[in-house]
Formats: C-alpha cells, structure tokens, sequence
C-alpha cells in the first residue's frame, strides 16, 4: 500500500461587494470615528445597522450615532491568537452593547488576563491609527470607568465626504489536507506522467480522479485502471476575468475532459488553439509542466472530433 500524504492547503477568495447606504455610511463614519446604527420598525438601534428589519424584512434607514463607550454583555478568552486577528497578544471576544444601542456589537477587548474581564465591565472603542472605513478601524476595546452616556441615540444623516462604497473582504481557509489511498496513488503516478483511476465492481465505471469509492453505488473501490493520456473535451467555459497570482492572460478555456477510459470527467485548461475555436467533443491530450508533477494543460491531437455519443454522458 502506498504511503498517504498529507500537505498543507490553502484555499484564498477575495469577495468584493458594493455597499449600500446603510452600510456605506456605517463603514465610512468608523473612519471619521462615529458609530452609527440603524433604528428598526419596533424602536430598536441595531448596532452594526443592517439594511432590512431582521422581523418586518422592510427597508431601514433611519440611521443614529451612538457612543463609543458601552457594557460588555458576554465574553470569551482568545489565548492565542491566530493571523490577521485585532491583537497578536491574549485578548477577549466580547459583545458590546454600546450606550444608545439596542443589540450588541462583536469586537476584541485589550485586557491583562481572563480574571481582568467580566460581564458588565465599561469599555470604549480603541480607535486604529490610520482608518479607511473598514471594521478593523475599531482597533479594539479597552477597559474604561466612565459613566453610561444618553440612553437616546442622536439623529444622523448618514452622509460623509468622499464616503465608501465598496469593500473587499478576503476569505482565507488554512488547514492540512489528506488525499486518502486512492488519491495519494493518483498522485502518485502522476509523478510518472501516468493517470489512473478506480474501478467500482458494482457498476464497473472509471473514476479519475479516484476517490476510494463509487459515488453511486456507494461500494470501495480498489482495482486500478490507467487511462488516457488523451481525451475529450464535453463541456468547456471561455474565462474572461485574471485571477489574482495565476499568471495566464485571459481570455482562455477551462474544460471538462473525459480522458479514455474514464467515466468521469477533469478539469483542465485548454491552449495550443485560439479560445474561440474550442468545442465540444474536441480531441486533447495533456502537456506536462516541466519539472511539476501535474499537467500544465491540455492541446489539441489533431484527431477528428469526438461523435457526441460516445461522451453525452459525461456533459
């Protein structure tokens, strides 16, 4: 039995999203340090604002500036911290129910210790040095003795100079991934330029990449089959956007391919033919990334097309 791998993964997606008044307006008041909520139908000052009554779902927009002191309602202990968290030291998760504020806002608390926290303590916001309307302009909370301000929040227009409207926030996953035997052998033979799959042998079909059992028979797998190198492409899109840190100029193709032999099909970007002239049933083979143990992308053999048939049921 082959050995199983395991390697560090990280799967990275920069989500851009346009803001509307509410939120514009919350965001760039943080950067001129004024927290702003949003009163609800019922009278509430939802503190982050949201953009719908969370009960009726109509539109809000009745906005108010409230403290930037408040009450923690609850708490948790962070005693390590992880990457881009508020703080690179021990801190607190806390609710904060700030003074004019009906709902609780979740930030981090720069304390000493754990014994230094409680339900009830006063905090205010810790403003960041350079604020660009973002969340993370609230720096932090810190501990504070002053008295509960106006329990009524002021009224507030919303409207800023210059005010923002747009965010990108990045989601990021990092974690460990284990292929498991079927995949560590597919990657394994990769390396010897060579792919194989699994058999079921239920339904007796070729699933490349394998993956350690039949997806619709619900039996192991474990019989071996190499297949291509060549194949078929049955579905395909034309990619029009750069991906950040992939270094190939758009447009080109990414492809569904059914590699002989499979009955599964891959992805795979399609070059070596103009993005225009790509189709179904076009026949491929792979090109090989020199010194990498996985295929760059796959080119046109030459060979006439594919007849429908022989692939429908892999679109």
């Amino acid at each position: 039995m082959p050995d199983v791998l395991s390697a560090p993964l990280v799967v990275e997606f920069p989500f851009t999203r346009s803001l509307g008044p509410v939120q514009s307006a919350f965001l760039t008041g943080l950067r001129e340090r004024t927290v702003l909520g949003v009163r609800a139908d019922d009278g509430t000052v939802l503190v982050p604002p949201v953009e719908y009554d969370p009960v009726t779902a109509n539109e809000l927009g009745d906005l108010v500036e409230v403290a930037p002191a408040g009450t923690v309602t609850t708490w948790a202990w962070n005693p390590s911290p992880r990457r881009d968290q508020p703080l690179d030291t021990p801190f607190a998760w806390v609710l904060v129910r700030l003074d004019g504020a009906g709902t609780a806002l979740l930030h981090a608390l720069d304390a000493p210790g754990p014994d230094a926290v409680r339900t009830g303590m006063r905090v205010r916001i810790r403003w960041a040095a350079t604020r660009t309307g973002a969340i993370t302009d609230i720096a932090c909370f810190e501990p504070y003795e002053g008295e509960p301000g106006p329990s009524e929040p002021a009224p507030h227009t919303g409207e800023f100079t210059d005010p923002v409207t747009g965010i990108v926030a990045p989601a990021r996953l990092d974690y460990v991934h284990t292929p498991g035997r079927a995949q560590s052998a597919y990657i394994k033979a990769l390396e010897e330029r060579r792919s194989v799959g699994e058999r079921c042998p239920s339904c007796r079909k070729v699933y490349v990449p394998p993956r350690g059992a039949c997806p619709t028979c619900g039996v192991a797998t474990a019989e071996q089959v190499e297949v291509g190198p060549r194949g078929t492409v049955t579905t395909f899109c034309i990619v029009n956007i750069k991906a950040k840190n992939l270094d190939i100029e758009v447009p080109y193709v990414y492809a569904h391919i059914a590699l002989d032999g499979a009955d599964l099909a891959l992805h795979g970007r399609i070059a070596g033919i103009p993005y225009d002239q790509v189709r179904m049933g076009l026949r491929v083979e792979p090109v090989w990334s020199e010194g990498a143990r996985h295929v760059d992308h796959y080119r046109p053999t030459g060979e006439p097309d594919a007849d429908y048939d022989t692939y429908k049921e892999l679109v």
